[in-house]
C-alpha cells in the first residue's frame, strides 16, 4: 500500500509550521510549489485565500514539516516564491494509530484506512486512489463508489 502508517498512536513534538503570505506569486506556480515541497519532505502543504494590507487578495502558504527539514524547505520557499519573509513556529502533532485492510466489493478490492484513538476505531475511510481507479474502470461517479464502500462498512 502506498503512503505511510503509524503503528502506534503518538505525538510528534519536533514539528514546525511555516507560514508565508504570497501577494504577487502567479497562481500557475502554486501547484508546482506544493508538489516540490512535498517532495522535499513536507508532511503537509496547503493554501488559504487571505487579504493583506490595502485589501489586496493573497494566498497564505502553510507547510508542516519536521525541524530536520526546516532549512531545506525555507531555502526552497525563498528560491521559488516571491516572499521576503517566512514565519515558523514549533508545533506538536497528535497522530492516531493507523490500520489498513482490504475490502472486497462487487466493484473490486478497495483499501480501507482506520484511525484508532486509545485503541478504539474513531475514523474509517476508503483510500481515494482505489476508489478513483474503480470509478474510472467502471465509468461510474466517484460518489457512487464511495457509497458502495460505506454500505459494506
Amino acid at each position: 500500500m502506498a503512503g505511510f502508517s503509524h503503528r502506534y498512536e503518538h505525538t510528534d513534538d519536533d514539528m514546525v509550521k511555516i507560514e508565508v503570505n504570497l501577494d504577487d506569486t502567479l497562481g500557475e506556480w502554486l501547484g508546482y510549489i506544493m508538489d516540490e515541497l512535498l517532495n522535499l519532505g513536507a508532511n503537509d502543504v496547503y493554501y488559504t485565500p487571505i487579504y493583506m494590507k490595502k485589501n489586496r487578495p493573497a494566498i497564505l502558504l502553510s507547510v508542516i514539516c519536521t525541524n530536520e527539514r526546516l532549512n531545506d524547505i525555507k531555502s526552497y520557499i525563498f528560491r521559488e516564491t516571491t516572499t521576503l519573509g517566512i514565519r515558523y513556529f514549533p508545533l506538536s502533532v497528535h497522530r492516531l494509530e493507523r490500520r489498513f485492510y482490504s475490502l472486497q466489493t462487487e466493484l473490486g478490492e478497495i483499501s480501507i484506512k482506520e484511525g484508532l484513538h486509545n485503541g478504539k476505531v474513531v475514523q474509517v475511510a476508503p483510500e481515494y486512489e482505489d476508489c478513483k481507479k474503480i470509478a474510472v474502470e467502471h465509468n461510474i461517479p466517484l460518489k457512487e463508489v464511495y457509497q458502495k464502500v460505506w454500505n459494506h462498512l
